[in-house]
Formats: C-alpha cells, structure tokens, sequence
C-alpha cells in the first residue's frame, strides 16, 4: 500500500491543488486567486525558457571536450578556474533554476566542486544583467560592497563544500 500511494502522490498532489483553484474561484478567495495567478505567470516563463535551456545544455555537452573542462575549471586549475566560473556566471542571464543543468553539466564533463558551487554562488547575484539594475536602484557603492562581500563567501563556500563532499561519489543523471 505505501508504495502504491508513493507512486500516486503527484496525482493527488496535483488533484488537492486544482480543487484549492476551483474553490478560491468559486467562494472568491482572493489569497487562492493571487497563488493561482503566480503558479501561472511561473509555469509559462518555465515553458517559455526551460526548452531553450535544454537545447543550449545539449549542445555545450557536444560541443565542448571533457578535457578542456578539466583542465579549465577542474581539480587543478586553481584561481584561473575560479575566475571562469565567476565570468561564465556573470555573463549568463535567466533565472536560478536555470543554472542547476548547466553545473551539472559541468560536474559531469570534470569540474570540481568548488567551482559548481562558486559558479552557482555567483550566478544567484552576480549576473551582469542584475548588477545594472541593482546600480541604477541602490548605487554602485551599495553594489560594490556586496559584491565584495559576497564574492568571498562564494569561495569560501565552494573550498568549504569540496572538502566536506571529497569523499562522496555521486551519480550525475542524464538530463
């Protein structure tokens, strides 16, 4: 029985929130219409970008040698890979789900685990894109100090988290 009902739990997931909507509509509930409105404008924006992204994660797992990526941003490369994690972070745009296939493509193809989680670290608030919009609305001091802030807790975190997980094997799933 526990496992039939493990199988089954989306669907009844998926059933207790499409009767949540019916009845926020029916007895015009306002905190259930506005979740409604939310799940929507998420769901497009993951059907709108989440294809493009599969297609770009697709075509770097071909295009760019596992070698190259361990030399670059590998076990050895040091400060040099930690600056290209950081560059190719900041020069990416999209949300933070969009990043999670690109580091596992780069764990898959020989990156170390400090650079995925300095490469997830700094795509969460370094992106170019949003360092604009954060200077036009804060200041370039505001922004400067928490990026001078921020940037070493990144690595901190990544060393942190690669000797914790040294010893950890861990199977990276074909997406």
């Amino acid at each position: 029985m526990k496992k039939y009902f493990k199988k089954i739990r989306p669907y009844i997931t998926l059933l207790v929130f499409a009767v949540f909507i019916l009845v926020s509509f029916v007895f015009q509930f306002q905190p259930g219409k506005t979740i409604t409105a939310n799940f929507t404008d998420s769901l497009i924006e993951m059907i709108t970008f989440i294809p493009f992204l599969f297609i770009i994660v697709g075509l770097f797992d071909v295009w760019v040698p596992k070698e190259k990526i361990q030399r670059h941003i590998g076990q050895e490369s040091g400060i040099k890979g930690i600056g290209i994690v950081i560059l190719l972070a900041m020069l990416q745009a999209g949300p933070l789900y969009g990043a999670f296939p690109v580091a596992s493509m780069l764990y898959k193809k020989g990156a170390s685990i400090k650079n995925i989680f300095i490469y997830l670290g700094a795509f969460a608030s370094l992106k170019i894109p949003m360092l604009g919009i954060e200077i036009g609305y804060l200041g370039i001091k505001f922004t400067l100090v928490r990026t001078l802030v921020s940037l070493p807790l990144f690595i901190g975190i990544g060393y942190l988290m690669e000797w914790y997980l040294k010893d950890k094997n861990f199977v990276v799933h074909e997406l």
